[in-house]
């Protein structure tokens, strides 16, 4: 399917979880990123984006009302000299860790399994853009329960190439229910045009209205790996 096809899906589907998209802007020049986060609970509602430096990190909306910050608290994204990480726990810094020490991003993630959130054993989704080798490279992971035992099952797509204007992209779930349907099958297209702030809103109208909770659009220039982030936030930070 066309990305603008895959929009209309995405816009459908009334639960995403966590989703990830790594891709090209229009020009073939930037790097592009976006992760957002839909939420169902009010621990999970309960966030923003937060950017330190170059890292983003997600934090309490409100602290008062955290219930469990284990896996909702976490660094999203972080960078390397000329390489990218995002994802959707704190596998974050487990990536960051094995390439500082010249490991892979597939090898570092053997260390990691599923999420430890039963029934629902959501999947870890991750991602690099790296331009270590001069061009852009990209890959996605999924980590996911194994639904004939429990162990893991593992996915690790890589793109030499990349359309402009669109972006690979994963989600946790398929859908809303119970137990929560999860993603099946390979990263599809979803259209990544025009300028960062454009970007962020065209995902961000897509997701349902009541479940989302934060996006953010990272922008690298390839040629001199600088990174910008566009942040939106469905709620203020108290305090």
């Amino acid at each position: 399917m066309r990305p603008e096809e895959n929009l209309k899906t995405l816009a459908a589907n009334p639960y995403t979880g966590r989703g990830i998209s790594v891709g090209l802007d229009e020009t073939g020049t930037r790097a592009l990123q976006v992760y957002w986060i839909t939420g169902r609970s009010a621990n999970s509602r309960n966030r923003i984006f937060v950017a330190d430096g170059a890292t983003l990190r997600t934090a309490a909306a409100d602290p008062s009302k955290v219930q469990d910050p284990r896996l909702i608290i976490y660094n999203a994204m972080r960078e390397l000299p000329k390489v990218f990480i995002v994802s959707n726990g704190d596998q974050t810094d487990t990536i960051y860790d094995a390439i500082s020490s010249g490991g892979s991003f597939s090898k570092g993630l053997e260390s990691r399994t599923y999420e430890p959130d039963p029934p629902s054993n959501t999947a870890r989704i991750s991602a690099i853009s790296d331009l270590r080798s001069g061009r852009l490279l990209a890959e996605i992971s999924v980590v996911k329960k194994s639904p004939y035992a429990d162990a893991a099952q593992r996915q690790t797509f890589q793109y030499e190439a990349l359309p402009r204007g669109a972006g690979f992209t994963v989600t946790t779930y398929a859908g809303d229910g119970s137990p929560l349907p999860r993603f099946e099958g390979e990263p599809y297209l979803l259209p990544l045009a025009g300028p960062p702030r454009r970007v962020a809103e065209t995902i961000w109208n897509a997701l349902d209205a009541a479940n989302r909770v934060c996006l953010v659009v990272k922008t690298i220039d390839i040629a001199t790996g600088r990174s910008s982030m566009e942040i939106v936030n469905a709620y203020k930070a108290v305090g």
